[in-house]
């Protein structure tokens, strides 16, 4: 099953009880609840490369990803979900953090201890119990031991503080003359230590930078 999932271009994340909000009658306590994404650039080539990219039209990423996680689903015998139906919206943080694989960061990002800032959560599947191996860490977060917070001083405008994430004034930046982060990337995402060599290719990066300032 994890064969396949990678196959189809995504990662095995982590892995929960299926919350009972999804199946208020299921009574298979083994079914589980798979979170699959992206980490690094690994499975980046295989959007890039998709009709949807090179069709013009809007969402081509979320298109793509309910394209391939829907025929995924259907050949495991798996209920698909996704970050972008809503509302309402399915809690993908909130299941991250119950898997124990992600913890909030200072800039208010999921943080990895492996993948740090390079991964994303792109679907989740309820599957059945089939011996799929549990990916979930439950280590501690690794800003507890990180002194200097470099993510919270590299970005040129100050968007990130500890009391939130400006997203206008990140927005206004992006937008103007002088905002090298559009192509290179969000500065304080890079300037996490952790998963360095996980960081995502140029045009990865430079995509959901434009999908986030759309007209830029």
């Amino acid at each position: 099953m994890e064969k396949a999932i990678n196959e189809a271009g995504f990662s095995v994340l982590g892995t929960l009880p299926v919350p009972v909000e999804l199946c208020p009658e299921q009574d298979d306590v083994r079914s589980r609840l798979v979170l699959i994404g992206w980490t690094g650039a690994g499975h980046w080539q295989l959007f890039a490369d998709s009709q949807e990219r090179r069709d013009g039209l809007a969402d081509p990423l979320d298109r793509w990803t309910r394209r391939v996680v829907d025929a995924l689903a259907h050949s495991l015998g798996a209920t698909a979900l996704y970050p972008f139906e809503g509302p309402p919206w399915h809690p993908f943080q909130t299941w991250a953090k119950q898997a124990g694989i992600a913890f909030q960061s200072p800039i208010g990002l999921l943080v990895h201890p492996e993948y740090g800032f390079w991964h994303s959560y792109r679907a989740a599947l309820i599957l059945p119990d089939c011996g799929l191996r549990d990916v979930s860490l439950k280590p501690e977060s690794p800003c507890l031991s990180c002194v200097a917070k470099p993510c919270l001083s590299a970005c040129p405008v100050g968007a990130y503080t500890m009391e939130g994430f400006d997203v206008a004034g990140c927005r206004r930046h992006l937008a103007s003359d002088n905002a090298a982060c559009l192509e290179a990337g969000c500065f304080s995402r890079d300037a996490c230590p952790v998963g360095r060599q996980y960081r995502y290719c140029p045009d990865q990066i430079a995509f959901h930078q434009h999908a986030f300032a759309p007209g830029c």
